[in-house]
């Protein structure tokens, strides 16, 4: 998965959660709560819809690496193997 494809799915998902959410004019460096106006449930609703059409394992204790709408692509991009990181 390349870091577009990721801020793209990211994008997608977020306004299916939050339809008023405009993640694209938003500064990916925002807290992501703040640039969709999620509270808990729904980031958790997030993660799990992205964990449903990636098969990529989001644990609890690696949920600060997804903080803003950058670090949760980037996240994404190394989890997929395709980055050449590890989320880690």
């Amino acid at each position: 998965m390349t870091q577009d494809e990721a801020a793209a799915l990211l994008a997608d998902t977020l306004r299916e959660i939050a339809p008023e959410a405009d993640p694209g004019a938003a500064d990916p460096s925002l807290p992501l709560q703040e640039v969709a106006d999620i509270d808990s449930m729904d980031f958790l609703r997030l993660v799990t819809i992205i964990h449903d059409r990636t098969g990529i394992d989001i644990p609890a204790r690696d949920y600060p690496k997804l903080a803003t709408l950058k670090l949760f692509a980037a996240y994404l991009v190394a989890a997929s193997g395709t980055g050449g990181l590890t989320p880690g």
